[in-house]
């Protein structure tokens, strides 16, 4: 991944979380440079979207707030919020309207906004600066297991067909594929063969790519570097796609981004998001697959192959082995289908 790339998705970021603080009121920023060292500014960036959900939530539904505007917080006003109101706003998570568009959440998106709000009392309380910290009474909403999407075997190969064809393409989407095709075939053939996350692959540049011995550097969340290694099906697909963009004409010298978008720029994320999109919903129509989708889809497979967590943590670039251990969950569904067939009723 490019050092530039990921300066400039940080600045990007920072940039965002400026702005941002302008709808909040005064004694935010000091929250934000107080966690500045122990969080990523795309976490800051969205705990900016929580509390700005919060403080119009205080503004709209609780009583004693509602002749204060967002900017007229001071730090003494969180000593009036209440346990109760905290509970109210969680209950007002579930469908609520902020500047004019309708928002729901599920259990997740209640527990990471209260995650938030904990985090924000409990800064200030640690520093002494509010009496109490109220959310820490509230509980975590309950998290049920949710399943986990991915392709089998036959649906694999079905979304492989469907990407390198573009046999069942409208006319128009055709039209475009056939500029596409080994583009595409290479991002969705790189998921599924190496299970590097979207904000990776967008970001990575043609110097990162070494066919000596199949592998390329990716920038992982934190900043570190790692080594990822490619099999020779992965590898044929990108050396296809690699001497097509050679041909590109007109392409400006400093462009050295592995993907490249029809402008000839380097690929976004949501281009990406659309292009898997447009694919799985005629390969697989009642799967909503996303890149993350594919991603998980290597990690089953991998440890279906390796039976080995640790190998898919350190591949997939887990820090926490829970989030490796729901692939290991995901096989429980192989040994129920195993065991249907292991009681037999009649024995021949």
């Amino acid at each position: 991944m490019s050092d530039k790339y990921y300066v400039q998705r940080k600045d990007d970021i920072n940039i965002r979380l400026r702005n941002l603080m302008k709808e909040l009121p005064y004694f935010c920023s000091e929250f934000f440079l107080g966690i500045e060292n122990q969080t990523t500014p795309l976490t800051r960036l969205n705990y900016a979207y929580d509390l700005r959900i919060f403080f119009d939530f205080l503004t709209k539904e609780v009583e004693k707030f509602k002749d204060k505007k967002v900017m007229q917080f001071s730090l003494f006003d969180l000593n009036d919020v209440t346990m109760f109101d905290i509970e109210l706003f969680l209950n007002y998570l579930n469908t609520y309207t902020f500047k004019g568009k309708v928002y729901r959440n599920d259990e997740r998106g209640k527990s990471r906004k209260l995650s938030t709000i904990r985090s924000f009392f409990g800064y200030f309380f640690k520093k002494e600066k509010i009496n109490s910290n109220v959310t820490a009474k509230v509980d975590l909403p309950k998290l049920h297991q949710k399943p986990i999407i991915r392709l089998e075997k036959n649906e694999m190969k079905d979304f492989l067909d469907q990407v390198e064809t573009g046999y069942a393409l409208t006319p128009t989407e055709q039209a475009f594929h056939r500029h596409t095709n080994l583009r595409d075939f290479a991002i969705v053939t790189l998921f599924l063969g190496t299970g590097i996350r979207i904000s990776e692959l967008v970001g990575l540049d043609l110097d990162d790519i070494n066919f000596d011995n199949n592998s390329f550097v990716v920038t992982r969340k934190g900043g570190n570097k790692a080594i990822l290694y490619f099999s020779e099906e992965v590898a044929d697909a990108l050396r296809k796609y690699i001497d097509e963009r050679y041909s590109i004409k007109d392409l400006p010298n400093e462009e050295k981004a592995l993907f490249l978008s029809l402008q000839k720029r380097r690929i976004s994320t949501r281009a990406v998001q659309n292009l898997v999109k447009k694919y799985s919903k005629i390969a697989t129509p009642l799967k909503k697959i996303t890149p993350h989708k594919l991603r998980s889809t290597y990690g089953t497979n991998l440890y279906r192959e390796t039976n080995d967590l640790y190998v898919v943590a350190d591949v997939l670039g887990h820090q926490d082995m829970n989030t490796t251990r729901k692939h290991y969950a995901d096989m429980s569904e192989d040994i129920r289908k195993e065991a249907a067939e292991k009681v037999k009723l009649r024995q021949d």
